[in-house]
């Protein structure tokens, strides 16, 4: 006879693996790419809910971890900080251009790009602002290795 913790644990991990969660984190970035995230999160035609995630507001919710920007100097310590909030097994997503290779920022001072440097990458969404299709697409990748790993 299985016991009620052995039932609710497993059947917590099947719900899980059902519904990951998204957290977005800003590394320095323009907002062209946080305006397409927020296309993907509140218009019903690329609505990210279809895929069965949704974004949440921790990063100790977070299943999938979405960075936009070049990982500017100022920003880097609060986004590597905030990025071991995510718990394991996480997933990260380069959103853009800029933290794939510093985008038109890349030669500046200020910007320690390619992200991949500094935190493991697992899907890159190209683009100067990538289109919401792309970043649902990428979001769909991320699932994929997400349900992988668990």
């Amino acid at each position: 006879m299985t016991s009620l913790k052995q039932m609710f644990s497993t059947q917590t991990r099947r719900m899980a693996s059902l519904s990951p969660w998204i957290y977005r984190i800003n590394a320095g970035s323009c907002n062209g790419c946080d305006v397409e995230c927020a296309t993907t999160a509140l218009i019903p035609r690329y609505d990210v809910e279809r895929l069965g995630c949704q974004y949440c507001g921790s990063p100790r919710h977070a299943d999938i971890v979405l960075i936009t920007g070049p990982l500017t100097a100022r920003v880097k310590d609060s986004v590597l900080r905030v990025y071991d909030e995510v718990p394991e097994p996480k997933v990260t997503v380069a959103v853009g251009v800029c933290p794939i290779s510093g985008g038109i920022f890349r030669d500046s001072y200020a910007v320690l790009a390619p992200l991949s440097k500094y935190l493991p990458v697992d899907v890159n969404i190209p683009g100067c602002a990538p289109r919401p299709q792309a970043i649902i697409e990428g979001i769909a990748q991320a699932i994929a290795i997400w349900r992988e790993r668990l």
